[in-house]
């Protein structure tokens, strides 16, 4: 069984959401949520929230099919952060210059199933 959660166009650039998807990328879901929860990383929290929507997410597709779920049978079997769209900002400098400010977004996909898949991905 399997379920996925994506966050779309997240404001944290993908470089540093992709350090904390290594966090956690082949851990067992609540252990990744304890991870999740005290890493330091401003990107965690938003990481955080998609683990925990997959896990919901399954929990939904077992109520439907009607099978008992646990949350400890279920592993992240594929983390992925893709990079979102980049909004061009200006900003002033010396002698009438402007520079470029890229604000990148990013796209986190988290899959949960109940077997763990060996290797990295």
């Amino acid at each position: 069984m399997e379920a996925k959660a994506i966050a779309r166009y997240l404001r944290v650039t993908p470089m540093k959401a992709r350090r904390v998807v290594d966090l956690v990328r082949g851990k067992q879901a609540n252990e990744a949520l304890a991870i999740l929860q005290f890493a330091p990383q401003g990107a965690s929290e938003p990481v955080y929230k998609v683990v925990a929507s997959a896990l919901a997410n399954a929990r939904q597709h077992a109520d439907k099919d009607g099978v008992a779920f646990n949350e400890d049978d279920y592993y992240i079997t594929e983390a992925r952060v893709d990079e979102g769209p980049t909004m061009k900002r200006f900003r002033p400098r010396a002698q009438g210059r402007a520079y470029r400010i890229n604000k990148r977004t990013s796209h986190v996909s988290i899959v949960v199933g109940t077997e763990e898949k060996g290797g990295d991905q």
